[in-house]
Parts: C-alpha cells; sequence; structure tokens
C-alpha cells in the first residue's frame, strides 16, 4: 500500500532485443513503507540474538555470546540488503510485500557491485547521521545542539534528494545504476500456451520491414503447421526472455501495446534465431510469437525436468 498519493511514473527500460519496455517507477511512499517493514525485521532479529546472548551469558557461557550478538547484529545491519537483493533478484522482504524490485537503470542484469555500491551508500545516507544524532541525544553532552542541528539537516538533505527527480532515485541509486519498480505481476497464459488467440486487425508501422496492412481480415491457417522451431532456435532464450515476451503478449491481448511493437519484436526474434522465412503480414508476426512463446515454454520445461535451468539467453 502506497504511503502517498504520488502518481505513478513509467520509466522505460531497453531489454537486449532493443525493446523499450515500461516499468513503474515505485513512489518515495512504498520506498519507505519498504525500508521500514526490512527496518523492522533487522530490529526484531537483533533484539532476538541479544535476548539468547542474555540469556546464554547467564548459563556462565562467558562473554562468547556477547561476541556473538555483536558479530551477528552488524552482519544483519550491513548485509541483510545485499545478500537479500542479490539473491532474490532485487527484492527483500519488505520490496516483496509491497510488490517493489530493483532493476539496472541500463536494462542490464543487476549485478552484485551495483547492490553492494547502493546498500553501502545507505550508510552514509541514514545510519552514520542516525547513529550519531542518537549518540549524542543520549550522552547528553552540553553544546552538543549544533552537532544534533547539522546531523539532523544531513539525514533531510539526503531523505529530500528523490524528490527531485523523476525516478525517485536516492543517492545509493545514483551510484550504483539502480532504480526501483513496481514488480511486474507474472501471469501465465493459458490461451498462448494452447491455442492462437483471435485474429486482430494489423497496425501499420512503417519502420518494419513487414508491415503490410490486410484491408480484409481473413482467419488465420493452422499455426501448429506454420511455425515449427527447432531445439536449436529454442535454446537462444532463456527463461527471463521469456517473461519478458509473456509480459508484452499479455498488455497486447489488453489493448495496451500496440501491434507495431510485437511486430518490432518479432523481426529482432526471427534475426537472432535465424528464421529465414518472411512474415506476411503484420498478423502474421504475432501469430509467430505466440507460437514461438508455446514452443519455447515447453523447451524450457522439458528442459527443467532434466534439472537443466536456463535464465538467459545465449550470446551469439
Amino acid at each position: 500500500m502506497a504511503l502517498t498519493a504520488e502518481t505513478p511514473h513509467l520509466h522505460s527500460i531497453a531489454t537486449p532485443e532493443g525493446v523499450a519496455l515500461p516499468f513503474t517507477v515505485a513512489t518515495v511512499g512504498d520506498r519507505a513503507g519498504a525500508f521500514l517493514l526490512d527496518f523492522v525485521l533487522i530490529v526484531a532479529a537483533c533484539i532476538a540474538v541479544w535476548i539468547v546472548a542474555a540469556l546464554a551469558t547467564s548459563a556462565s557461557l562467558g562473554q562468547l555470546p556477547v561476541m556473538v550478538a555483536i558479530l551477528a547484529t552488524f552482519v544483519l545491519r550491513n548485509f541483510y540488503f545485499i545478500l537479500l537483493e542479490i539473491n532474490r533478484g532485487g527484492e527483500t522482504l519488505g520490496k516483496r510485500a509491497l510488490r517493489l524490485k530493483v532493476i539496472a537503470r541500463d536494462g542490464g542484469p543487476l549485478t552484485a557491485e551495483a547492490v553492494v555500491a547502493r546498500n553501502l551508500m545507505r550508510e552514509l545516507e541514514l545510519f552514520l547521521p542516525l547513529g550519531a544524532l542518537f549518540g549524542s541525544l543520549a550522552g547528553g553532552r552540553p553544546g552538543a545542539g549544533l552537532f544534533n542541528l547539522l546531523a539532523a539537516l544531513w539525514l533531510f538533505a539526503f531523505a529530500a534528494v528523490p524528490f527531485f527527480n523523476r525516478d525517485r532515485l536516492r543517492c545509493g541509486d545514483l551510484a550504483a545504476g539502480t532504480l526501483v519498480v513496481k514488480r511486474p505481476t507474472p501471469v501465465l497464459l493459458p490461451d498462448l500456451a494452447s491455442a492462437p488467440t483471435a485474429y486482430r486487425p494489423p497496425i501499420v508501422a512503417a519502420a518494419s520491414p513487414f508491415s503490410i496492412h490486410v484491408p480484409t481480415p481473413q482467419p488465420h491457417p493452422d499455426v501448429a503447421a506454420a511455425f515449427v522451431f527447432t531445439r536449436e532456435q529454442l535454446d537462444v532464450y532463456g527463461i527471463r526472455e521469456l517473461q519478458v515476451l509473456e509480459d508484452l503478449m499479455r498488455r497486447y491481448e489488453g489493448g495496451a501495446l500496440a501491434t507495431s511493437v510485437l511486430v518490432d519484436v518479432a523481426w529482432r526474434i526471427q534475426r537472432k534465431v535465424g528464421w529465414t522465412e518472411p512474415l506476411a503480414d503484420d498478423a502474421a508476426a504475432v501469430r509467430f510469437l505466440e507460437e514461438f512463446y508455446r514452443q519455447q515454454r515447453g523447451r524450457l520445461e522439458q528442459k527443467l525436468l532434466f534439472g537443466q535451468r536456463q535464465e538467459r539467453k545465449r550470446d551469439g
């Protein structure tokens, strides 16, 4: 649930095939809510660790439990975000609860280096000035008013950065080249996996090599007989690319995507997999994608049965 009434903003990311896909940028309220959930989890885990350490210390185990608790607290605070975002595709537990995820702004994979950079910046943005402020307030030292004011201004300056850019980037995102977006809902398309969709009148796209206007829509032929792909052609792409294609087809079925985009995607896939037979018109390009989706999904599911998981497309 968003904490603000901020209007969603779309940011276009180019896929490896050069197709621009719009993502909804997470609002400041969404990001604050996700961080608050993560922070509560970290604090709760630290409290649990110190309770166990106190019990162990009272059981005459010496100072070892305290040392372990200090180490565990350090790991939780510094590596909770890093480890989860690296191993869960840009998601922490808080982000997952609010359907957010971190992606690379250049459209490439989210690297471990980018995750480490964006989270180390959080020390400078939040934890360092916050620790200094609380430490000063708890110490009650005379003349600490100016120090507390500077620490508060430090916090405010970094917290205000997302409000001054359209993509709501904090300093960590600016340094690491990342972006926090709303996670698209994964939807399996039974109509694409079992039978072709109904024919749609084509939309002419001048930039595409086979955007030919067909004035009178005709029922399309048997798709399975028209498009048969080899294993080598299906193995070019992986699970991530299948999910991108699935999202495109879902948007097209919902009327949110022009046929010209699918025609361009079909042309790029043809070139990548070495499909030499020309497509007659826009409707044929859409049917080409439907059948490629169905056959590639079946191929990937078959490979998974034998323990082979192909996440991304092959280079070459």
